[in-house]
């Protein structure tokens, strides 16, 4: 789906209650540092380096602060290979092709005259510069960025699981806020875009990446906000059955799993429960709907090992 056309107009945050207040009004209820690290990478135009485990809402946080800001959102998801020409562009060698056919007769003209192979290919280079122009261009991600007509906001998804050459670019493009295409040369950005990195700490990050951003560290919420975050998303679910949810989660969290529930994890556990029109908590539909909260046997089993401590957090 393309990006919603925004104004150019750059809005900023006026402080951090202020940043916390347009957050909330697009549906992200922060924290109180989470607010403070959005206002700071704003004002200074720094990146943000969000670690924590998967699933505390960082790649949410992004999405929710383009949306308060008014900035196109644009994602990279990183993984392991990508390099350079991925992130950057690539050339729609099609389109080119297709267009050399359609100008067959503009080539002969081009190439009459010459009595050798050497003199035609010259005339054609001199020609490279149609078929490498921005028509021809495809931007990926990080150029898009660069190219956006509106202030935009990059959000460089999971950089741990990208190479570490890569790391080294993306460090360098953060650093110049230009990207340099051979066939067109330097290419600065029209507004400097707003940056979010997430990790999940599956490989350690260069010193000199985390010296670039600010860094924010995002936990599981802990229970007020998050039942704040169930009232929000889910009014539908009794206040007495949100509150045993989120203080089931709580328990389950605190065993010794391979994977811990995340935030979207406790929505789908409340909806379904207010959906099998349950009241309150107990052993037997806790029993029966670990599967919404749980994704590994292994740890479905230990929480059923634990279910009278689960079901009366």
């Amino acid at each position: 789906m393309s990006p919603p056309q925004l104004t150019s107009e750059i809005r900023s945050f006026t402080s951090v209650e202020d940043a916390a207040r347009r957050l909330e009004a697009v549906g992200y209820l922060s924290s109180p540092e989470i607010a403070t690290a959005v206002f700071l990478a704003d004002r200074m135009g720094k990146p943000i380096l969000v670690e924590g485990p998967a699933g505390v809402g960082k790649t949410e946080l992004a999405k929710a602060l383009a949306q308060a800001l008014d900035r196109t959102f644009l994602r990279l998801q990183c993984y392991e290979g990508l390099d350079e020409a991925k992130a950057l562009y690539e050339w729609e060698y099609a389109k080119q092709l297709l267009y050399t056919q359609l100008l067959k007769d503009k080539i002969g003209e081009l190439t009459q005259g010459t009595s050798t192979l050497a003199e035609a290919a010259d005339r054609l280079a001199s020609g490279d510069a149609v078929f490498f122009s921005e028509r021809f261009l495809l931007p990926r991600p990080i150029l898009q960025a660069q190219l956006s007509d509106t202030p935009a906001l990059l959000l460089v998804d999971e950089i741990d699981k990208a190479d570490p050459e890569f790391e080294a670019f993306l460090l360098e493009v953060l650093s110049d806020n230009a990207v340099t295409v051979p066939e067109l040369g330097t290419i600065r950005a029209k507004h400097v875009p707003r940056v979010i990195l997430t990790s999940n700490n599956a490989r350690e990050l260069s010193d000199a990446l985390k010296r670039r951003c600010l860094h924010l560290h995002i936990d599981f919420p802990d229970r007020e906000r998050e039942l704040r975050i169930v009232r929000s998303r889910l009014p539908e679910v009794p206040q007495v059955l949100a509150e045993q949810v989120v203080e089931a989660v709580a328990a389950i969290r605190a065993l010794d799993l391979k994977k811990a529930p995340s935030i979207s994890e406790t929505l789908d556990w409340a909806q379904s429960l207010a959906l099998l029109n349950a009241e309150a908590l107990s052993a037997d539909i806790v029993a029966a709907t670990l599967n919404l909260v749980l994704k590994y046997e292994g740890d479905i089993e230990k929480a059923r090992a634990n279910l009278p401590t689960i079901a009366q957090a």
